[in-house]
């Protein structure tokens, strides 16, 4: 498909810089594609949406899909008993780290890394800002002394570089060590959108963990996972809505724009994901007993649809995924999504029009711009629901 229909006008203004608090105070923008209606009909406000809890007024669409405003406090009576959530417990790591090139010639230039994978215990692939200024083989200096004296300078060898500036580098530490030395280091990557406008700070260390951060690896938060709190897992169980985890490490290549002209063009980043047995076991015999799957955000999307049998059925996985979910996919696995809202052209935007419409959902966006929702990272959310065919109507 062109590309350049998953686009849409984004006023810069509507990008969140930071979360609202408590976190389960944002907004939440229930979509649900339906049968076309009568365009009489287009505009009315409908009262009779709701999956259990108060009924609010919500917005039916010129294509009959209806939109309903509510907060993400709300879910509990947007869900049923016996649904369940599957979240991603990946805890992001402070992968961006400043440096400079040792060793070659008089003068020793600065450079940027921002860590995205790893290959073992001291080797990780990385994309370098500066990367003209940096050869296989250079040594690669990042800051000067640790905070723990055994450590000292934190060194890394370049052992490859593809042409688009990523690189693989060797640390000179191992394991828990050079986890610590990135730590201290490192600091935290937010997104590009957010990082042009402010500077990372200690409160970012807390608002871009999910409550379920348990599992180092990522250098992007699995957004979603961040609008939720104790209070609201408390109220989700009590609803008897389980929640089951997943594992999925964010890459860098999440920030990456598609720049092809078609989608068929575009290479997707792998990303290293866990299904665990005992969680495939629980969420297929939840599916069997009616309950549906909430995929919260596109990283448990994608593990769980990399996990899914053509038969629906998951299994244990434990892999990388480069899994590119764009309209005409056949979903496998997946009832309902929990997701942020995405950027023009992205592969999310794309992934998300796949699961509930490409026209829907930029209806959808149309109308969350228009009544002042807050978008990306740290912003609000909507609660998707799938188009019948799971196919695109456009």
């Amino acid at each position: 498909m062109r590309t350049d229909l998953f686009d849409f006008d984004l006023p810069a203004d509507r990008i969140a810089l930071r979360p609202v608090h408590p976190r389960d105070a944002a907004r939440l923008l229930v979509v649900r594609p339906h049968a076309p209606v009568a365009p009489e009909q287009a505009g009315a406000q409908r009262s009779e949406v709701g999956a259990g809890g108060p009924w609010v007024p919500a917005f039916a669409g010129t294509n009959g899909e209806v939109l309903e405003d509510r907060h993400i406090r709300d879910l509990p009576d947007l869900l049923a008993p016996g649904d369940c959530l599957v979240v991603n417990d990946s805890k992001v790591i402070a992968a961006r780290l400043k440096g400079r090139r040792i060793g070659r010639g008089d003068t020793e230039p600065g450079i940027e890394a921002t860590l995205h994978k790893r290959l073992d215990g001291s080797t990780w692939k990385a994309f370098i800002l500066g990367a003209k200024k940096v050869q296989v083989g250079d040594t690669l200096r990042f800051g000067d002394e640790g905070k723990v004296c055994f450590l000292g300078q934190l060194d890394a060898k370049v052992s490859h570089k593809d042409e688009g500036g990523e690189v693989t580098i060797s640390f000179s530490f191992h394991g828990p060590i050079l986890d610590q030395a990135i730590a201290e280091r490192g600091d935290l990557p937010l997104p590009p959108y957010i990082a042009s406008k402010r500077k990372p700070d200690d409160q970012d260390r807390a608002d871009y963990q999910t409550v379920f951060a348990h599992e180092e690896g990522s250098v992007a938060a699995p957004t979603a996972g961040l609008h939720f709190t104790e209070d609201l897992l408390a109220r989700l169980t009590a609803r008897g809505v389980a929640v089951h985890k997943v594992t999925l490490h964010v890459g860098a290549g999440t920030f990456l724009p598609v720049k092809a002209d078609d989608t068929a063009e575009h290479k997707m980043h792998s990303e290293f994901a866990i299904l665990p047995a005992e969680v495939a076991d629980a969420l297929n015999a939840a599916r069997a007993k009616g309950g549906r799957i909430v995929a919260v955000g596109s990283t448990a999307m994608r593990t769980l649809e990399s996990a899914a049998g053509d038969d629906g059925r998951l299994r244990p996985f434990a892999a990388d995924t480069d899994i590119f979910i764009t309209p005409g996919y056949r979903f496998k696995a997946v009832d309902l999504m929990l997701t942020n809202f995405h950027l023009p052209r992205s592969t999310l935007f794309m992934l998300v029009s796949a699961f509930s419409g490409r026209e829907t959902m930029q209806r959808a966006y149309r109308h969350a711009i228009e009544t002042g929702y807050r978008f990306y990272s740290y912003g609000d959310a909507c609660l998707l629901f799938p188009q019948p065919s799971f196919r695109d109507s456009a």
